[in-house]
Parts: structure tokens; C-alpha cells; sequence
């Protein structure tokens, strides 16, 4: 197979790149330093030049809290560079993968959302990821859109490095604390497992929009605990409320993301978050 992988210099688009090419696939990442995806001509000519048969589309504009005061170019990213590759992946009757999150949602309830419920998401991030997702859906047949939620993994910056870091100098004061908010619930995902999902769905494709976290679910200060409990690190979790961490964006309080639509696909569900935060951990051991 002949597979691109945009974004590839990310966290996740690294790793499904590296999982492509253990799977022995003919894999090219492309990133912004390659083509601008905004540029409707750039893009297109550098996917005819790469000639994929399905494309993974992981590049998007992240930055939630920047996006506030950034709202025309993280749409120009999430919505008009995904129907870019929607427009090229329609014309070449190829698949396309879109990376989606829980931020479509806006957390209400406390159980988990569904694939086909109804988005309504609560800042700019999050409408620019679902309008993005809506034009690969109007635009491309051959898609498939899977949401996910709290990304960590080896590459790049995430929650679980930030936790290590803070929580290896808070070892060093006395007493040993840090605050972590605890009423956001939903489930840490591995970019690992989720590079080995999205390759596997791409080796055999069924359309539609697809949840995948691991398995389980816990707030972020449960989370953090379980970081500093796994890596050994002295640093007590002071578990606060979202309001006493004010941010430019709202959060879904609800993150939980159901995988119901993935398993009648066929698809593997990812495995427990606690046993994906213990191996990437270890990957990360000297």
C-alpha cells in the first residue's frame, strides 16, 4: 500500500508513519515545511506527486487556547487545508482518514458520547475540527472520520511529559503537591495504539465516524496521579475545579467518547489507558 500521512512531524501523524512502514507499507509524511495546506494548488500538486491510495489526514491547527483569539486561521487549517485533501482523496477515488477529537462535543451529561450524536462544540477549536470534519464528509465518499480524546505519546510535547517534568520539581519541595483540575472526564489515548487503529482501518476500510480512546475513563487529576504513581515520583495531586484554572477556551466537561460504532466495524478497541500510560512510560526509560 501507498499511504500519506499529513501532519507527520506531529505526535500522532509520527507514529502512524512509523507504524505504516513496520507494516511495510510504501509510507510518505508530509508536513508544513513540505506544502502550505492552506494553498489549494501547493496541496493538490504535492498529493499528485505522492499519488497515494489512501491518505491519513493528521495535520490540523491544535493550539485550543490560541484559537480563541486565532479563529480565521485555525479555520483556514481545520476546515479549508482538510478540503483540500478531501477535494484530491474524491477526485483520485482513494480513502481518507480524518483525525477528529472530543472537542466537537460540548461535554454535557455523563456517559459517553456517541459516534452519531448530534456535536455542538464549545470554542473555536473544536467548530473549526467539525467543520473540517463536514467537508470531508461532503466531499469525499471514501471516508472515515475518528474522534479521539487526550492525546500522549514519546514524540512531542503532551499531558504526561508536562506531568513528569512538574511533578519531578514539586518532588523537590516540601510538601510535594500539584494542582490538577478533576471535573473533566474522559479517557487518555496512546498515539501509539491509535497509529496501529488508524492503519488498521485504512488496510481495511468501512466509511463512517469512528470513536477510539482506551479503554476506561478518569478525570486529569487522576490521571496525573497515575503518572507520578508509575513513574515513582513523590508529588501529591490537589485536585480543583475547572473554574479555579480559568482558560481562553472552554472544556468539555464530558469527554468520555463511546466505542460502539468501532466495534460493529470490526475494529479492535484500544486497550485500558492505565496499561497505555504504564508502556509508554517505559519506552521512555533509559
Amino acid at each position: 500500500m501507498r499511504i500519506l500521512i499529513t501532519g507527520a512531524l506531529g505526535q500522532l501523524g509520527h507514529d502512524v508513519l512509523l507504524e505504516a512502514r513496520r507494516r511495510g507499507w510504501n509510507a510518505l509524511g508530509v508536513d508544513k515545511e513540505d506544502f502550505d495546506l492552506t494553498n489549494h494548488a501547493a496541496t493538490l500538486a504535492a498529493l499528485e506527486a505522492a499519488a497515494p491510495d489512501c491518505v491519513i489526514h493528521c495535520a490540523a491547527y491544535t493550539a485550543v487556547d490560541k484559537a480563541e483569539t486565532e479563529p480565521e486561521l485555525a479555520r483556514t487549517v481545520n476546515e479549508l487545508g482538510t478540503a483540500h485533501v478531501a477535494e484530491y482523496c474524491a477526485a483520485k477515488g482513494i480513502w481518507m482518514i480524518y483525525v477528529s477529537t472530543d472537542y466537537v462535543f460540548d461535554g454535557g451529561g455523563d456517559k459517553p458520547h456517541e459516534a452519531d450524536e448530534q456535536p455542538n462544540p464549545l470554542n473555536v477549536y473544536g467548530a473549526t475540527k467539525l467543520a473540517g470534519e463536514r467537508m470531508v464528509q461532503s466531499l469525499c465518499w471514501k471516508h472515515m472520520i475518528v474522534r479521539t480524546s487526550w492525546v500522549f505519546g514519546n514524540h512531542g510535547n503532551n499531558f504526561v511529559k508536562t506531568m513528569l517534568r512538574l511533578g519531578a520539581v514539586g518532588a523537590a519541595c516540601q510538601p510535594p503537591a500539584l494542582k490538577v483540575v478533576s471535573d473533566q472526564i474522559g479517557a487518555p489515548t496512546y498515539s501509539v495504539h491509535l497509529a496501529r487503529l488508524l492503519c488498521g482501518m485504512a488496510a481495511r476500510p468501512v466509511k463512517g465516524i469512528y470513536h477510539a480512546s482506551n479503554a476506561g475513563e478518569c478525570s486529569w487529576a487522576v490521571f496525573a496521579a497515575k503518572i507520578f504513581e508509575l513513574a515513582g515520583l513523590d508529588c501529591r495531586v490537589i485536585e480543583i475545579p475547572s473554574s479555579a484554572y480559568p482558560q481562553a477556551a472552554l472544556r468539555p466537561k464530558n469527554s468520555r467518547l463511546s466505542s460502539e460504532a468501532l466495534i460493529e466495524a470490526g475494529y479492535e478497541p484500544l486497550p485500558p489507558w492505565e496499561s497505555a500510560l504504564a508502556e509508554m512510560l517505559f519506552s521512555l526509560t533509559p
